[in-house]
């Protein structure tokens, strides 16, 4: 069962933004209401889905995490004894 739309939004646009619209609706058989409200639908999912996929975290947060990622590596002793390790993995094959 669909629902039928009846919240309005309206806006202004320059003359040839409008023959445009109107051209590329045309183009796929669809009225240029539909066409417009299709585009502005999508470009808001994106828009969001964006906005979602962003991590936000405080600003000190980041700005030590940078930090630490700039800093000069030091590998610890679990770090050191497992690169032996693969090392002497690599040369027996």
């Amino acid at each position: 069962m669909s629902i039928a739309a009846s919240a309005r939004f309206e806006f202004r646009l320059r003359p040839e933004a409008k023959s445009r619209i109107e051209q590329a609706a045309e183009l796929v058989h669809e009225s240029t209401s539909d066409f417009a409200r299709t585009a502005a639908e999508e470009r808001a999912n994106h828009v969001l889905q964006e906005h979602l996929a962003a991590t936000v975290v405080p600003a000190e947060f980041f700005d030590e995490l940078m930090q630490a990622l700039d800093a000069p590596a030091s590998p610890n002793a679990a770090l050191k004894k497992a690169a032996r390790r693969a090392t002497d993995v690599v040369e027996r094959r």
